[in-house]
């Protein structure tokens, strides 16, 4: 058994089935994720801060700008529901997705987008730049290429849940489905499809952004899907190492060969 299915079985083994039991096996994992999910795209979000607002929302002696504490309260606000939904069993489909989203970008939009009309929990209406050569979806494509997608990643195996996973970013990347907040969000509906089949959330840090912008880049140019679902697996593993470290060990201590 390697690293990453040392990870899958670990998770399988707290059979979590409410949101309590979810929020006491993420066990701070939510903040690492928004941390690291919010600092790829805004490098003013610190853990402290987010630390902060999740454990007291609020934070003291704050001198950064109020987008940057917008969006880590946003960040908390959509955990909330993540959790909830999961409570709830709800299925993954395009209302649940528009209310990540505007749970991650309430009152962060800037001008020029709220000018042209675009608004949280709303699919774009105009093209925006989103890569090298893409400028993702056409705006009156976008709600149908999304139902599509979703309803790819039904009675997906078991074998299956990270490759489908990694399809399933790389699509909602490249539809680009909103005028802002798109990574974010494709990150915590990822991590709602996980968790929903069984799989534990994934964390991608900050510090593998280069690695993580070339996956989405091999998809876009390329379709190739292997270099996501890779960089998935490797960060699945980093994410939950010390839980991992910890079970060998144990196996260590119980073992009286060692």
């Amino acid at each position: 058994m390697d690293r990453y299915e040392k990870a899958l079985a670990l998770w399988q083994r707290k059979q979590v089935k409410t949101d309590a039991e979810l929020a006491e096996a993420l066990n701070g994992h939510s903040i690492s994720f928004a941390y690291h999910s919010g600092n790829l795209e805004n490098d003013r979000i610190t853990y402290n801060d987010t630390r902060e607002i999740f454990d007291h929302d609020g934070v003291t002696s704050y001198t950064g700008d109020l987008r940057t504490l917008f969006e880590i309260r946003n960040a908390k606000d959509a955990n909330e529901l993540f959790l909830q939904s999961f409570h709830d069993r709800r299925p993954l489909d395009e209302s649940l997705v528009k209310e990540f989203q505007k749970r991650l970008t309430l009152n962060t939009y800037d001008t020029r987008r709220y000018q042209l009309g675009e608004r949280p929990g709303e699919y774009k209406h105009h093209d925006y730049v989103t890569g090298k050569n893409e400028i993702g979806a056409a705006p009156e494509d976008v709600a149908d290429e999304m139902n599509e997608l979703l309803d790819e990643l039904h009675d997906i195996p078991v074998d299956k849940l990270l490759r489908a996973a990694a399809y399933f970013h790389v699509k909602f990347e490249n539809i680009h489905p909103f005028a802002d907040g798109n990574g974010r969000t494709g990150r915590l509906t990822m991590n709602y499809f996980l968790v929903m089949n069984g799989h534990p959330p994934i964390t991608i840090h900050q510090e593998d952004r280069k690695d993580y912008y070339a996956a989405l880049e091999a998809w876009d140019e390329r379709q190739e899907l292997e270099p996501m679902e890779t960089f998935l697996r490797a960060q699945t593993v980093k994410t939950w190492e010390k839980q991992i470290e910890r079970s060998e060990r144990s196996v260590q201590h119980d073992d009286p060969t060692h």
